[in-house]
């Protein structure tokens, strides 16, 4: 017998790939209703996330006021695996659960990192560039390009993603070390890594490439100071959020030849501003937040996000909780 639930509003504070047709394929059934929010700022969010029963984010800013603002939410689900937009312990202090859906792309953002590594050690960029004028010859010193299998890779967060990468850079022959602080030394190494400290991986990596989460311990961790303690000539990558690199620094170590390249997904602030000094820099990549993009990975993504909000609307516990909230409150 089919059960009748309640109808319910599921508020979506932005989304780039509208129509919202898989969502409401997935909760139409039940009852729900979407709403997208024309205005994505904390103050038009919160003008309006008063009568929703569930919420959907992507990159808004869901914040201590706009969580202040809702009378009635029992879920809060981010599409994709970072939660940075998102005021975690507002939301915890209101017993509202906030999930993610922390496995939807990990083969993708690990080839993308695969191919950040490449383009860096091998100048694809700018040598694809200069043949494009005309020019048949190498566009940068010869001691630019690197080969994998001379250097040593460090690897910063060895999560699904951070292993798969080191499943990808095996058989380049590179030399792998690792460093998460959720792992002990056993757990990095069958993950593919010698286990080292922070500072044993700046100090012996030709290439950095950053795989962990923007944290209040994380962000900006690649500042200055951290930088000083790096191999002169290292390579940064980062396909993982933006403000762990403090971008005025980064700047300034690829300009003395510290960091002699970069290879960047993600920015701070981000979008990258038009005019940052990045843009003009002949050793830096840049893409625009597109590790996790394939047909397959939206799909899933999106499949999942509604499947958390229907389970909740079951009245079955959330998954991937990321703030410590076992229930949602009752309606």
């Amino acid at each position: 017998m089919k059960k009748n639930y309640p109808a319910s509003l599921v508020f979506v504070t932005d989304f780039t790939s509208p129509p919202l047709d898989i969502e409401e394929a997935v909760l139409a059934p039940y009852g729900a209703r979407l709403e997208l929010s024309p205005d994505k700022t904390e103050e038009g969010l919160a003008a309006r996330v008063g009568d929703a029963d569930y919420v959907i984010t992507q990159f808004a800013p869901v914040t201590a006021k706009v969580i202040g603002a809702m009378k009635k939410a029992r879920l809060i689900v981010r599409y994709g695996i970072g939660v940075d937009n998102v005021d975690l312990q507002a939301a915890a202090a209101r017993g509202i659960p906030v999930c993610n859906v922390p496995d939807y792309c990990t083969d993708e953002v690990a080839d993308h990192t695969l191919a950040l590594i490449l383009a860096a050690t091998r100048q694809v960029v700018p040598c694809a560039n200069l043949v494009r004028t005309g020019v048949w010859k190498l566009a940068v010193p010869l001691q630019a390009l690197r080969a994998l299998r001379d250097m040593t890779v460090g690897v910063v967060g060895l999560g699904r993603i951070g292993r798969e990468v080191v499943c990808r850079l095996k058989p380049f022959k590179c030399r792998l070390t690792g460093f998460d602080p959720a792992m002990t030394p056993e757990q990095v190494l069958a993950a593919g890594c010698e286990p080292v400290s922070m500072d044993e991986l700046y100090a012996r990596s030709d290439l950095i490439t950053l795989h962990c989460p923007s944290t209040e311990r994380t962000r900006y961790m690649i500042n200055a100071e951290s930088i000083a303690r790096m191999k002169r000539g290292v390579i940064l990558v980062n396909a993982s959020r933006g403000t762990l690199v403090r971008t005025p620094d980064l700047v300034a170590a690829l300009k003395s030849g510290h960091v002699s390249a970069a290879a960047l997904d993600v920015t701070d602030p981000e979008p990258i501003e038009p005019d940052s000094p990045l843009l003009k820099m002949d050793n830096v990549v840049i893409t625009s937040h597109i590790a996790s993009a394939t047909p397959e990975a939206s799909k899933r993504l999106r499949t999942q996000v509604a499947e958390t909000v229907a389970r909740r609307i079951r009245g079955e516990p959330p998954v991937n909780v990321v703030n410590g909230v076992a229930r949602a409150p009752a309606r």
